[in-house]
C-alpha cells in the first residue's frame, strides 16, 4: 500500500486516545456552531433557480416565432417527454377496451372504457356521448388535478355533463395517483424512479392525455378542428404542457394550474411536484414559453384571486400575459388570448363561475358566438354518479411507476468493462469520469474561503469557514486541528456536521485534522422550506442535486490539499445520502482526494427502486440516467486505485462492491474495499 493508503486506514480505523474521546461533547458544541444561519441555503437556491430559467426569445414576426416554437416543441418532446426508453412508448398503438354503458341524464349517455397510455398501463375513463349525434362535433379532454375523488369529483362531472348536454364528446379520464389509480405505485414522486433509469418519468403523464385524445378523435363524429382541453390545478398544468406540445389541440383552458418557473421559485405555494417540475424543462422552456406556444390557438387562462393552494392570480397571471400577449399580437390574434379571474369564492376551484367562463370561450370559438343552450350552467346535481358507479375494471397487474422501473433497471447499468491493460484502463477511466461528470452535471467551482472565527479548546485549534462557490453557493465548515497533524479528513454526514463529534474526536486522537462541512441539503445547508420541491426545481433548471453536492465536496478537497502540499486529504461520509455524494466526489476528483470511507452506503442504486422510495426520501439518488450507466460499483471503479472502505456493509453491498476488485488488480493493487470493516 502507498503511504496515503496506510495513513487513511490508520486514521479511520484506529481507536482514539482517551483524552480526545472524553472531549467529544466539547467538539459537538464547536461543530454545531452556526456559521451561515438557517436561511442562507434557502435564499441561495431560490436565487439560483430563478436566475437559470431560460428567458423568452425576442422575435418580431410570426414566422420567426413559428421557427422558435417548433424548435422548442421538438426539443422538449425528444429530450424531456420521451427521453430514453420512453421513445418506443410514443409509437405504441393506442389500445382501447369498451366496458359497457351506464345511464347518463337527459340528452347523453355514459360509456365506460379503459385505454393503454403505454404498454401495460391502463387508464380508466368514461365517455360522455350525446344521445343524438349528427355530423362533426367538438371534443373535450378533461384532465383532473390532485383530487382523491379523481374522475368522480363533482365539479368535474358537472362540467362534463354540461358539455355533453350541449352536443360535445367529452372524455373524463383518471389521473395517475388519483381516484382509481390512488395507489403507492402511482405516487407522482415515484416517477423519478424511471428518471434514475434514464427513462422519462413524465412520459406516462403525457401519454395519458395523448392516448385519450387519440380515442376521442377516432370517434366518427369527432371534429378535428374543434378540440379542447381543460383541467384544474394539476390538470391545468397538464393542460398547458400537453396543448403547447400537441398541435392537434385547437383550444386550451388551464385553470389555476401553473406559473412561470421564475414566479414559483419565489412563491413557495407554487412549487409543484415531479410531473410539474420535470428535469431540464425550465432550461428549455418556461411555462411562459408554453403559454406563448398556444398562439394563435384560442387560450383562456383562469386564475383565482384568493387561491388558498397555489398560483394566486395577483402574482401568477401577469408574467404569463406579458410573455404571451406579444406573440399572439404577431399573429393579429390578440383576442384569442383571454383570461378570467374568479373572485367568488376566489379560492382554488373550478366551480360555476369558472366553468361558465369556459363555456363562453367554447361558444365564441367553436360555435361562432352562440353556444347551444347558452353559456349559463345547466343544473345537473341529481345526475352526478358515485365513484362506485363510475368504476372501470382494470387488470390486476396494471403497470405503475414502480413496476416499470423494476423492469427497466433489471439489466442496468449498461457499463463498459475496464480493460485489462493498465494504460488502456487509465484512458477508460478518463472517458468514464467525463461521462459521470456529464450525467450528474458536475461543476468546477471557484472557491473562496472566509474564516469567520477561531478559538482553541483542549489543545485543538478550531476555525470556522464560509466556502463561497462561484459566489452562488455557501458551504459552512468547521476545522479542528491538533498539534503536528498528519493529514486532513473531510467529514460529511446526512445528519449534518453537528452530529459527527464522536468520529471527529477519534480522528483528532490519531493526529488528523478534521474538516466537517455541510454541502447543499445537509446540516446547516439544508433548505429551510419545501426542500424536496427546490431539489426538483434545481433539476428543472438543468442542475442535479447530486452533482451540486459532490462538486462542492470536491472543491473543498482541492482547497484543503492546496493549503498543505504533500499532506493527504481523505473523505469520510456518514449516511446513505452522504456516502453517494462522497463516492461521486472521489470518483470525479482524482487528484486531491486520496481515499474515502463510507458508513451506511447502499450497495446498489437499484435499492431505491426495489424499496419503492420517493424523491423526497433521497433526492440525490434520482439523478436522471445515472443508473443507466453507473451503479455504486461502477462509481467505485473510478476511485481506483485509491483506497475505499465500507463500514458494516450489507450483503448486497458486499456483492456489489466486490465487482470493483478486478479494476484494482488492473492497477496493480490488492486493495479490497471490504478488507477493513471494523466500525470506528
Amino acid at each position: 500500500m502507498t503511504r496515503f493508503t496506510v495513513s487513511l486506514l490508520l486514521a479511520l480505523s484506529a481507536v482514539s486516545s482517551p483524552a480526545f474521546a472524553a472531549g467529544a461533547d466539547a467538539f459537538k458544541e464547536l461543530l454545531g456552531r452556526p456559521i451561515i444561519g438557517p436561511q442562507q441555503a434557502f435564499l441561495e437556491v431560490q436565487a439560483w433557480c430563478a436566475a437559470h430559467v431560460v428567458p423568452m426569445p425576442v422575435v418580431d414576426t410570426a414566422e420567426a416565432w413559428e421557427q422558435e416554437a417548433s424548435g422548442i416543441r421538438r426539443e422538449v418532446l425528444e429530450r424531456i417527454v420521451f427521453a430514453g426508453a420512453a421513445k418506443p412508448w410514443r409509437d405504441a398503438p393506442c389500445r382501447v377496451e369498451w366496458l359497457g354503458e351506464i345511464p347518463g341524464g337527459p340528452g347523453y349517455r355514459i360509456k365506460k372504457l379503459r385505454y393503454e397510455a403505454l404498454p401495460g398501463l391502463w387508464i380508466p375513463a368514461v365517455l360522455y356521448e350525446p344521445e343524438t349525434l349528427s355530423g362533426k362535433v367538438p371534443v373535450v379532454l378533461n384532465p383532473n388535478g390532485h383530487d382523491a375523488a379523481g374522475k368522480a369529483a363533482d365539479y368535474k362531472q358537472t362540467r362534463c355533463i354540461n358539455l355533453a348536454k350541449r352536443g360535445m364528446l367529452v372524455l373524463n379520464q383518471e389521473w395517475l395517483g388519483m381516484g382509481q389509480l390512488n395507489a403507492p405505485g402511482y405516487t407522482h414522486y415515484r416517477m423519478n424512479q424511471l428518471d434514475l433509469c434514464g427513462t422519462s418519468g413524465l412520459a406516462p403523464f403525457f401519454l395519458n392525455l395523448s392516448r385519450g385524445l387519440d380515442l376521442l378523435l377516432a370517434h366518427p363524429n369527432a371534429d378535428p378542428e374543434r378540440v379542447a382541453v381543460t383541467g384544474l390545478s394539476g390538470g391545468g398544468c397538464q393542460t398547458i404542457q400537453f396543448c403547447a406540445l400537441d398541435t392537434r389541440v385547437t383550444l386550451a383552458c388551464p385553470v389555476a394550474g401553473y406559473s412561470s418557473f421564475v414566479t414559483r421559485a419565489m412563491n413557495l405555494k407554487d412549487l409543484g411536484d415531479s410531473e410539474q417540475t420535470p428535469r431540464d424543462l425550465a432550461a428549455l422552456a418556461d411555462y411562459t414559453h408554453l403559454t406563448a406556444m398556444m398562439a394563435p390557438r384560442p387560450t383562456l387562462l383562469i386564475y383565482n384571486s384568493k387561491d388558498n393552494c397555489c398560483f394566486e392570480s395577483g402574482y401568477a397571471l401577469q408574467p404569463l400575459l406579458d410573455a404571451a400577449q406579444p406573440v399572439f399580437r404577431l399573429y393579429g390574434a390578440e383576442e384569442r388570448l383571454r383570461w378570467h379571474v374568479n373572485d367568488d369564492p376566489g379560492t382554488h376551484n373550478y366551480l360555476q363561475d369558472n366553468r361558465e367562463a369556459f363555456y363562453a370561450m367554447l361558444g365564441d370559438f367553436f360555435y361562432g358566438g352562440s353556444l347551444p343552450l347558452g353559456t349559463g350552467e345547466i343544473p345537473c346535481a341529481d345526475e352526478l354518479k358515485s365513484s362506485g358507479e363510475l368504476l372501470v375494471d382494470l387488470p390486476e397487474d396494471n403497470e405503475n411507476f414502480n413496476t416499470l422501473a423494476l423492469k427497466r433497471c433489471k439489466d442496468l447499468p449498461n457499463a463498459p468493462q475496464c480493460p485489462g491493460d493498465k494504460d488502456a484502463a487509465a484512458q477508460w477511466q478518463r472517458e468514464r469520469r467525463a461521462a459521470l461528470a456529464g450525467i450528474v452535471r458536475a461543476q468546477t467551482f471557484d472557491l473562496r474561503a472566509e474564516k469567520t472565527g477561531q478559538e482553541t479548546t483542549s489543545g485543538i485549534d478550531a476555525a470556522y469557514w464560509k466556502f463561497s462557490m462561484d459566489g452562488a453557493w455557501t458551504v459552512p465548515g468547521v476545522e479542528l486541528t491538533p498539534p503536528n497533524f498528519q493529514g486532513t479528513v473531510i467529514i460529511v454526514a446526512d445528519a449534518g456536521r453537528a452530529d459527527v463529534s464522536g468520529q471527529a474526536a477519534r480522528l483528532l486522537g490519531r493526529g488528523m485534522r478534521v474538516l466537517a462541512v455541510d454541502p447543499f441539503y445537509f446540516g446547516e445547508s439544508a433548505v429551510s422550506e419545501k426542500a424536496p420541491l427546490y431539489a426538483l426545481t434545481l433539476s428543472a433548471v438543468g442542475a442535479r442535486p447530486l452533482g451540486l453536492q459532490s462538486s462542492q465536496i470536491a472543491a473543498v478537497a482541492r482547497w484543503a490539499a492546496g493549503r498543505e502540499p504533500g499532506q493527504p486529504v481523505t473523505l469520510l461520509a456518514l449516511g446513505e445520502r452522504s456516502s453517494l455524494c462522497a463516492l461521486v466526489a472521489a470518483a470525479l476528483e482524482e487528484e486531491f482526494l486520496q481515499g474515502v470511507e463510507v458508513h451506511g452506503s447502499p450497495g446498489s442504486l437499484k435499492e431505491v427502486i426495489e424499496l419503492n422510495r420517493e424523491f423526497p426520501d433521497c433526492p440525490e439518488f434520482f439523478c436522471f440516467g445515472l443508473l443507466e450507466s453507473f451503479d455504486i460499483a461502477q462509481i467505485l471503479e473510478l476511485v481506483t486505485p485509491r483506497p475505499v472502505r465500507m463500514i458494516n456493509p450489507s450483503e448486497r453491498a458486499k456483492q456489489e462492491f466486490a465487482k470493483a476488485a478486478e479494476t484494482y488488480r488492473v492497477f496493480g493493487k490488492d486493495f479490497d474495499p471490504l478488507e477493513q470493516t471494523d466500525s470506528l
